[in-house]
This record gives C-alpha cells, sequence and structure tokens, in this order.
C-alpha cells in the first residue's frame, strides 16, 4: 500500500513538473490560432474561433521566416558536422593517449563551458570586425564553433573511456595503426555516444540567440533573430510571433523525436561505468 502511493504521488509530481515545462507552449499555440484583436482582449478568451492566418503570414507573408530558417539549417549543419570531425579524434587522445600537459588541457576544455558568454560578446564582435567576417556563415559557424567543440569532447570522452583497451590492443597485434583502431574499433562502438553529441550540438546551434542577435545582420541572420520581424516600436504582433516560434520549433521537434531512441542509448552507454571524463578531468600528465 505504502508503495503504491508512494508511486501515485511520484506520478502527480512528474505530471505537475511537465505541465509547467509544457504550459507555455501549449499558450503559444493557443496565441497563434488567434487574431491579433483576440490576443489583445481582457479578459483572456479561452473560446475562440481558430485561423491559420497567422502561420500563412509567417510562411508566405513579407515577414516570412523561411529564408532565416534556412540560414539556421546552413550555420547549424555545418557547425555539427566541423565539431564531429574534429571532436571524436580530440576525444579519443584524451581518452587513450599520454598527452602531455594532459591536465592542464582537460581542465582548459572545461573551462571553455564556465565563461560566461556575456563575456565574449565584444571580443568576438571585436575579432570578426576585424577580419570582416561579421554577418557571415563563417563567422557565425567559427564562434558557436568555440563552445561547441569542448562540450563534444567533454562528452565524448566518457564514452571513449567505455569501450575496452583489448579491443584496441586485439588490433594493434594485427598491426593496425592508431587511425584504423579509432576508425574500425572505437567510432562503431561508440556510434550511440556520437548521435547524442550530433543532436545536441545541432539544438544548441539552433536554438543560439545571444551571439546571433550581436554579430549576424542580413545575410547569416539565424531564425532565432527573425523573431524580432514581428516586433516594433508601435506594436508586437503576438499571435504572428508565436506561429513563427511553433515553426521554427518544427526541426528541432522532428529531431528529437528521431534521435530520441539514440540519446537514451548513448547516455546509457556513457553512464555505465561512472568516471569516465577521467580523461578530461584528470589523469596523469605527460
Amino acid at each position: 500500500m505504502n508503495k503504491n502511493i508512494k508511486d501515485f504521488v511520484l506520478i502527480l509530481l512528474v505530471t505537475f513538473i511537465l505541465l509547467i515545462w509544457i504550459l507555455p507552449l501549449i499558450w503559444s499555440v493557443f496565441v497563434s490560432l488567434k487574431s491579433e484583436m483576440e490576443v489583445l482582449a481582457y479578459p483572456p478568451k479561452i473560446f475562440f474561433k481558430p485561423v491559420l492566418q497567422n502561420y500563412k503570414d509567417a510562411i508566405f507573408g513579407s515577414l516570412s521566416i523561411i529564408t532565416e530558417m534556412g540560414d539556421s539549417f546552413i550555420i547549424s549543419t555545418i557547425t555539427t558536422v566541423l565539431t564531429i570531425f574534429l571532436s571524436v579524434p580530440a576525444a579519443y587522445s584524451f581518452a587513450r593517449l599520454k598527452l602531455f600537459a594532459k591536465n592542464k588541457l582537460g581542465f582548459y576544455v572545461l573551462a571553455t563551458q564556465m565563461i560566461p558568454p556575456m563575456g565574449l560578446v565584444i571580443p568576438y564582435y571585436l575579432i570578426l570586425g576585424n577580419f570582416g567576417w561579421l554577418d557571415t556563415y563563417h563567422g557565425m559557424i567559427i564562434v558557436y564553433m568555440t563552445f561547441s567543440l569542448p562540450f563534444a569532447i567533454w562528452l565524448m570522452v566518457s564514452y571513449m573511456e567505455d569501450i575496452p583497451k583489448e579491443m584496441e590492443e586485439a588490433a594493434f597485434l594485427d598491426k593496425a595503426t592508431r587511425l584504423k583502431a579509432l576508425i574500425y574499433i572505437i567510432i562503431p562502438q561508440v556510434k550511440g555516444g556520437i548521435a547524442v553529441t550530433t543532436i545536441f550540438t545541432f539544438l544548441n546551434s539552433w536554438n543560439e540567440f545571444l551571439f546571433a542577435v550581436q554579430l549576424s545582420g542580413n545575410k547569416g541572420r539565424p531564425v532565432t533573430i527573425a523573431m524580432y520581424n514581428f516586433v516594433s516600436v508601435e506594436q508586437t504582433m503576438w499571435a504572428k510571433l508565436c506561429a513563427a516560434a511553433i515553426i521554427a520549433m518544427i526541426p528541432v521537434i522532428i529531431i528529437g523525436i528521431i534521435g530520441q531512441n539514440h540519446i537514451v542509448k548513448g547516455l546509457t552507454l556513457g553512464a555505465v561505468k561512472g568516471g569516465g571524463r577521467a580523461g578530461v578531468q584528470g589523469g596523469e600528465d605527460g
């Protein structure tokens, strides 16, 4: 009986937390289906006739966000591909090799995640401005990689260290090189971890706002900044803004649904041994 009560209380608690999390999304969907007059009505109307005009305006209207979604897709995809391409061998190096100053390098990787992003905006702006890379795809990609790459390395090290060294040693006996061992032995074993890292890297790049609002313009403009299309000095078009936000969430939701099995498997794989990040956080200096 006590166990049933505990389970019931736990279900209620989880349901309450879920409702708190999902309420803003539900409210945004309701607002996106109202007219601007109904949005501003007081008290708020619970029952109303849904309209799809806001979605049409956000997709096909003069304030369409489709171009910006394309920019976000390009920036996020290239950022993700380059991050995975560089983080896999880097994480393997931390997990397996006796690097010089391994402690210091590992601390640097983690320290980059502790720096307040606001403190980096002005330096990034000045650096990109000197190179003429403001409002460019490659400028945004480089900036995004400065926080996605350390995160990916930190995440991948645990998966690398969970792979038994005996598998590599058997390959070395067959005269395989480090590179071949990484490609044919390690990567197939950590593909779940790579999938998790890929998904999180893409989502973080897609949702990034702070650097995008400061370093982009009209040429390489992420979709998070396109929300400003519906905000002016005279008014804020709340219904169209919510419709645009819902549309911008669709790729993220699709990726989350497709990759949910990989996320569960990958997180389970990385949590098997615990302490898997010793290659980044500790270890002996070479």
